[in-house]
């Protein structure tokens, strides 16, 4: 799919990989992206950035794990924007500390309800509205933790593994309704998700994996899903982006 005079919704989109991602698609010609996230500071910083960038820009504070508020969303997308014909479902929260199995409850609920419900309820409620604006794309952002195996990440790696296996179902979509899912798995990216909260001080499970291996840049991510957008052949593809250890070019 041509991205240019397309509209988008990106959640997750105050920092990081959906920054990365909505200002990557306000340059690739974008008429207009919408941005999701329950930070509002940082949404209207990824704003400002994409409208620079020469794309219209909507800031909607969004909880995924609520229908309602999706269903909201979407709404207001078109209503502002246009109907939108490119989802990137990147909304996720991290394993933070502590580590399984020592988290809470809440937390482990968390982990689900964004990470994987998120995800399924952000297709479901666009699917439709996508055949009838003619089809489209849908780009879920996994990990590759979803298929490796890290103990002290056991919870997050099961919400991955359910957002790849949820791409792979989504293939005969294409053929229903015209919508393309295909899943993006980074691995070891460094933004903020990666940090303690107050501090910014890695987090210590994540240490020792980040003194092997080099961090990728949000960018990197963002570039493997405008490839999997613009790939007409891309149905239920699920991309890894890995790292390369430290020292080492990448090839």
């Amino acid at each position: 799919m041509q991205i240019r005079d397309r509209v988008a919704v990106v959640t997750g989109a105050a920092s990081g990989i959906g920054r990365a991602t909505a200002l990557a698609l306000a340059r690739a010609g974008a008429r207009g992206v919408a941005l999701a996230d329950v930070d509002e500071s940082g949404l209207a910083g990824t704003a400002a950035e994409v409208e620079a960038a020469g794309a219209a820009a909507l800031a909607r504070p969004t909880d995924v794990r609520d229908a309602h508020a999706l269903a909201g969303l979407y709404d207001d997308t078109a209503g502002a924007l246009g109907e939108f014909t490119i989802l990137h479902s990147n909304a996720g929260v991290p394993t933070g500390s502590p580590c399984w199995p020592e988290q809470s409850t809440e937390h482990i609920e968390r982990l689900v309800d964004v990470n994987l419900k998120g995800v399924i309820l952000g297709a479901r409620l666009a699917l439709e509205r996508m055949r009838r604006a003619g089809g489209g794309v849908i780009v879920n952002t996994a990990s590759i933790a979803g298929h490796t195996a890290l103990p002290p990440e056991a919870a997050y790696c099961a919400t991955k593994a359910g957002v790849e296996m949820f791409t792979r179902c989504c293939a005969p979509l294409h053929a229903s309704h015209g919508v393309r899912v295909c899943c993006v798995c980074p691995g070891l990216v460094d933004t903020p998700l990666l940090r303690e909260p107050s501090g910014g001080e890695l987090l210590g499970h994540v240490r020792a994996i980040y003194d092997a291996l080099q961090p990728l840049d949000p960018a990197d991510i963002a570039a493997a899903v405008i490839a999997l957008i613009e790939d007409d052949a891309a149905v239920a593809r699920v991309v890894d982006v890995a790292n390369t250890p430290r020292g080492r070019a990448p090839a």
